[in-house]
């Protein structure tokens, strides 16, 4: 006598009963992926998050209690991220009328296309009323952030924006120093001059794009505050997993505010713009802060 899986028979119902919730699972995580794709690519891609948070200052002056200093950071303006979204950021922004804006590096990807779109949306890029700073970041630097002709043509522009860059040095505005580093990939960072010229004893913050600057030994004589970005938080980020893919050495410098001891800390903006046009558990970000005394 022949068995039934010998004759060809249909399957039992115990295995018709598996192979139905075989196929639903398969269409579960099915659509669960294209939802996931959806949500990466056209929700959050640019969801912006207006993060505020105080950043209290060691000996800041009275004058600069309350005030608001709001932190723009990894924009790549050029050929992936969509201009529209940027203007619309920068509008948000001029709307709040901050006392200080800083850009924290990566304003442009360089392409082709870049250099006319850096001057045709910089020129609507928000100022603070007390003042506007930027530093650099690696893609300031052109393809394999080797090219500084590329780093001081975006000088060039954004100055004539009224974004003043600060290039391993010191600038104070109405009371506050502000120690700006140059980007450590592009082999252009040099903290000597910075450590030169500022005055620990009085209210200052240090913008650095990588954040992986604030590990480096000579940096250890810095205090305060670091505003960096660079990390774009990963971009995609499943809970309760860190994210993949972070370009730093030290991975604690993903997104957010790190004690680093010692009387320092670091703020690592997940930046507004992208490379790739994907971001999941990691929206854009613009923060606000608020001026505090330590």
């Amino acid at each position: 006598m022949t068995t039934p899986r010998e004759r060809g028979d249909a399957p039992s119902s115990s295995r018709r009963r598996f192979l139905g919730l075989a196929a639903k699972a398969v269409v579960g995580v099915s659509a669960a992926a294209t939802v996931a794709t959806i949500d990466a690519r056209w929700v959050e891609l640019h969801w912006l998050e207006v993060v505020r948070r105080p950043l209290p200052i060691e000996n800041l002056p009275d004058s600069l209690v309350g005030k608001t200093l709001v932190q723009l950071s990894d924009l790549h303006v050029g050929p992936v991220v969509d201009d529209a979204y940027i203007a619309r950021t920068f509008a948000r922004v001029r709307a709040w009328r901050p006392d200080f804006v800083v850009y924290t590096g990566d304003f442009i990807t360089h392409s082709r296309v870049t250099m006319d779109k850096l001057r045709r949306l910089y020129a609507g890029a928000p100022h603070g009323a007390l003042g506007t700073l930027g530093i650099l970041g690696n893609h300031d630097y052109g393809r394999h952030w080797s090219h500084p002709e590329i780093a001081a043509q975006v000088a060039r522009e954004l100055s004539s924006h009224g974004i003043d860059l600060v290039r391993n040095d010191v600038r104070e505005l109405a009371g506050l120093q502000f120690a700006g580093l140059d980007d450590i990939w592009a082999d252009a960072y040099d903290v000597r001059p910075v450590l030169a010229k500022l005055e620990s004893a009085r209210a200052h913050l240090t913008l650095t794009h990588n954040p992986d600057t604030v590990d480096i030994p000579a940096m250890a004589g810095i205090r305060g505050w670091f505003l960096a970005g660079h990390t774009h938080g990963g971009q995609v980020r499943v809970p309760p997993f860190p994210p993949p893919i972070l370009p730093v050495m030290n991975r604690r410098y993903a997104a957010g505010a790190v004690d680093l001891g010692g009387g320092r800390h670091l703020y690592v903006s997940r930046g507004v713009g992208h490379l790739t046009p994907l971001r999941f558990g990691v929206r854009p970000e613009v923060t606000v802060f608020t001026l505090a005394r330590a």
